[in-house]
């Protein structure tokens, strides 16, 4: 007997484009969302565009900026939204107000609204939250938000290698879903063919499309925030985070361990599916694309572009299966000699 079910989650509305964040009160009105919000952003949204947020929001949202990611932001965010009588959350700005804001709405059992003002990884959209707390970094399942508002014109004015940061996070697909394939072909993991699919054309259009996403230009901004969207989509499809994180995430999750807040967590994903590319199909394989287009947006591709030592690179490639119960192409552990020459082959080290 079939009795195969799921339940996906996804955002009701999906609003990309020009000047839309001036549309936020329109969406969130067609939400039919009552009350009063509560917008967890960080000081320099909130400086830029906060004033233009809150003006759609009626006459009386209260705001929280939060300047460090963890759970004590996530807690002080769920004890205002409590002390404020809330109905519902609106995360403003990039990847750490958005994380915070989604975890605690999942906290508080409230819906939230994303308005991301930089294009710098999937969780505008996705159902996990990414948080830190000393040198781990927690991923976290919660629900995706209820609808995203992501204006073209404030992503393409954000500090570019935030862009290339976002950049770097989609092509690491590649890499995640081949390690998806490999842990259901060795392991039985269930695999989504719809998820896997997804994930991966959506990491090929953006190779594809390196050459045209430029700093400034206002439709890189909206190649990159749609790559972004179909991610964390593939994602909601799948369950889990399995189209979006394999061995290259634990890589960068090891390097924040090594060494915390060296850089961006896009861009070592990105260097990381470099070498997991590697480690899947040698020569013959896609990693010398992978580069090339990380290499044409202005991503890093090396360790020294990371601002990591050689040693440090080799160490966080040998110890990243450590990081958590998921099967990749590390299994249990690669050697020192295995790991150097992924590294100097692929011209990471």
């Amino acid at each position: 007997m079939f009795d195969k079910s799921t339940w996906i989650k996804l955002p009701r509305n999906v609003v990309v484009g020009h000047g839309v964040l001036d549309d936020l009160g329109d969406v969130i009105g067609d939400l039919a969302v009552l009350g009063r919000p509560l917008v967890v952003t960080s000081p320099t949204p909130n400086r830029l565009v906060g004033d233009r947020v809150r003006a759609q929001l009626g006459d009386d949202p209260a705001t929280v900026a939060v300047e460090t990611a963890g759970f004590g932001a996530v807690e002080r965010v769920v004890e205002t939204a409590e002390a404020e009588e809330v109905t519902y959350l609106v995360g403003l700005g990039g990847g750490k107000p958005i994380d915070i804001a989604k975890m605690a709405a999942d906290r508080l059992g409230l819906g939230f609204v994303s308005v991301p003002t930089a294009a710098s990884h999937d969780g505008i959209v996705s159902g996990r939250s990414s948080i830190p707390e000393g040198d781990t970094r927690h991923s976290v399942a919660a629900d995706p938000p209820l609808a995203v508002v992501a204006d073209t014109e404030v992503l393409a004015a954000a500090p570019w290698e935030l862009t290339t940061a976002g950049c770097a996070d989609i092509v690491s697909n590649y890499t995640a879903v081949a390690d998806w394939k490999l842990a259901h072909r060795l392991q039985n993991v269930h695999y989504s063919e719809y998820a896997g699919a997804l994930s991966r054309m959506t990491a090929e259009l953006l190779v594809e499309s390196a050459d045209s996403i430029k700093q400034g230009l206002e439709e890189s901004a909206w190649v990159v925030v749609k790559a972004l969207v179909s991610s964390g989509v593939a994602m909601s499809i799948a369950g889990s985070s399995r189209p979006a994180s394999g061995a290259e995430h634990l890589f960068s999750h090891r390097l924040d361990r090594i060494a915390p807040d060296r850089a961006f967590h896009g861009h070592q994903v990105g260097v990381g599916s470099i070498l997991v590319a590697y480690l899947h199909e040698g020569e013959e394989g896609t990693w010398r694309n992978i580069r090339d287009a990380l290499a044409t947006i202005g991503a890093p591709t090396t360790a020294d572009d990371l601002g990591f030592d050689d040693e440090t690179v080799i160490e966080a490639l040998t110890t990243a299966h450590r990081i958590r119960d998921r099967y990749t192409i590390l299994g249990s552990g690669i050697s020192d000699a295995a790991a150097r020459e992924a590294a100097v082959t692929t011209g990471v080290i």
